[in-house]
């Protein structure tokens, strides 16, 4: 069972699972679709972290594929240039790119297929095209901009010198010979050879400090996974750099009600929800950084006993002042779940932070570099200030549930500061109102954006206006604001497996 953000995504991982490929020889190949069908979201310009369940061992791990800031980047040089935050399309934002790491390191040690068996599908789709869709389509719209700051984004990602319009084909040459470069040589033709010299060029020429050491030295690592339990199920994250630690502070507080006699969805119930994730974004954004530069009190924030004493500055009918960044959309991310048929999972998700990230395309590589570098902060007593090799704290964070020890679930979800909120939504749903997976994600979905509750228009008007009453500021958003989950649950019983997917994206979820 898969379910990504794009059909061929989805067709591509079905398609390596019915040829004997285990779930991370699925993964592997449907990043590589998703990075030519999902290019605003995802691609090897990007980070990646991963989580795998091992059927065998019935142990998680946990994979950092997110890149460092450049050896020359210090608070004190690029205040020098002249910004007084790092700015977001230009070539200071550009982090050392390490999802392709991961994606080869992955594969060494969980897969059972070869790295360019897995890319010929992607190759493939890059070569010969695929039609612009309704949610890329609104990429382009709304943040394509950046694409025509630099000419190779221009030749590559625009038709014509124009972005491309609903159902015109979009073929990316550049982007399947470079995969058929990866396919010869390995992750080496990126981080030593011809396929980084030109990154490291574009992002120079874009006014950035990333070099070929910078790219060379890059190491990709495995981590132990955190984790809580909520209601008798095991809930797991990725650590920090990640926020992680955000998702299972909010379940720990949400523990401590009676979340089911509230009604699913009730104005009592979601400002609950509201109040738990101010307290998580909070400590997120006061402690979550580099755990290899900073310690991060990961233990103490996820003690039961830490999450009694923020479960007790929550008042039932009054909202706090919000705590969370005012930049919650839209990121650039892509999520896919993949259950095999011997019960490993895998916990996908890939990133170039902004659409398109920071516009800049590496020559004729048809790679697309990400623009993580902007979430470092030039205050130099900030926890997540920039340093060279830094890496910043991540929105990014895949998730699992076991039940007994055992997999149950697999999910995640695209979109920056909703990420653990969706989640935390869709587990809520699931968990304490037992609906389906599908049932669950297709739910009504709000997100806290800054000072602001956004909301579905959909809400019913009663509980809008109760939630205005305990003192949120209810505001509405665009269906595409709310995140895209994916997930796949593991009936613990049957062993059947049961995808849901995002209906307010191009989702879909598909088994064999």
């Amino acid at each position: 069972m898969v379910t990504s953000a794009h059909p061929l995504g989805s067709l591509v991982g079905v398609n390596v699972l019915q040829r004997g490929g285990n779930a991370m020889d699925a993964a592997i190949a449907m990043a590589a679709v998703l990075n030519v069908t999902d290019p605003a979201m995802t691609g090897i310009g990007g980070d990646m972290f991963l989580l795998h369940y091992s059927a065998r061992d019935d142990r998680v791990t946990a994979l950092n594929a997110s890149g460092g800031a450049p050896a020359a980047a210090t608070v004190e040089r690029i205040r020098a240039i002249g910004h007084e935050k790092i700015p977001p399309f230009h070539g200071l934002a550009v982090s050392v790119p390490g999802a392709l790491d991961g994606w080869a390191l992955a594969l060494e040690r969980y897969g059972t297929m070869k790295l360019a068996d897995l890319l010929e599908p992607a190759i493939h789709y890059a070569e010969t095209g695929y039609p612009v869709y309704k949610t890329l389509l609104v990429y382009y719209q709304n943040n394509g901009r950046s694409l025509t700051q630099y000419p190779d984004s221009v030749r590559t990602y625009l038709v014509n010198g124009r972005f491309p319009r609903s159902g015109e084909m979009l073929v990316q040459k550049g982007l399947a010979a470079s995969f058929r470069k990866l396919a010869a040589g390995g992750k080496d033709v990126f981080y030593r050879g011809e396929l980084g010299e030109q990154v490291v060029r574009a992002v120079q020429g874009a006014g950035g400090l990333l070099t070929m050491k910078d790219l060379s030295d890059h190491r990709s690592d495995w981590v132990e996974p955190v984790s809580t339990t909520y209601r008798g199920y095991t809930v797991v994250e990725f650590p920090p750099n990640t926020q992680g630690v955000a998702l299972l502070e909010q379940l720990n507080i949400l523990e401590g009600y009676d979340v089911k006699a509230l009604g699913a969805n009730s104005a009592a119930l979601i400002h609950l929800q509201v109040e738990a994730v101010k307290q998580s974004f909070a400590d997120r954004d006061r402690y979550v950084t580099d755990p290899q530069r900073v310690a991060v009190p990961t233990k103490g924030l996820l003690s039961k006993a830490y999450a009694a004493t923020l479960r007790a500055r929550i008042h039932p009918d009054r909202a706090a002042p919000a705590a969370t960044p005012g930049d919650p959309l839209p990121h650039n991310t892509t999520y896919f779940a993949v259950v095999d048929k011997e019960g490993n999972g895998v916990s996908f998700i890939n990133s170039l932070r902004n659409p398109f990230g920071s516009g800049v395309t590496a020559g004729q590589t048809g790679i697309l570099l990400q623009n993580r570098g902007q979430d470092f902060s030039l205050d130099p007593n900030h926890v997540n200030r920039i340093e060279p090799g830094k890496r910043t704290m991540h929105t990014l964070n895949p998730a699992m549930v076991l039940k007994d020890g055992k997999l149950y679930m697999v999910i995640g979800c695209a979109g920056a500061h909703q990420q653990t909120q969706a989640i935390q939504q869709v587990l809520v749903n699931h968990i304490d109102f037992g609906m389906g997976i599908q049932d669950a994600i297709e739910a009504l979905r709000w997100g806290v954006v800054g000072r602001n509750l956004a909301v579905e228009a959909r809400i019913p008007e009663p509980v809008r206006k109760a939630l205005e009453a305990k003192g949120h500021k209810v505001v509405g958003a665009p269906p595409g604001a709310f995140g895209g989950c994916h997930a796949v649950v593991v009936d613990p019983v049957t062993g059947i497996r049961m995808g849901g997917a995002e209906s307010r994206r191009d989702s879909i979820a598909l088994g064999h």
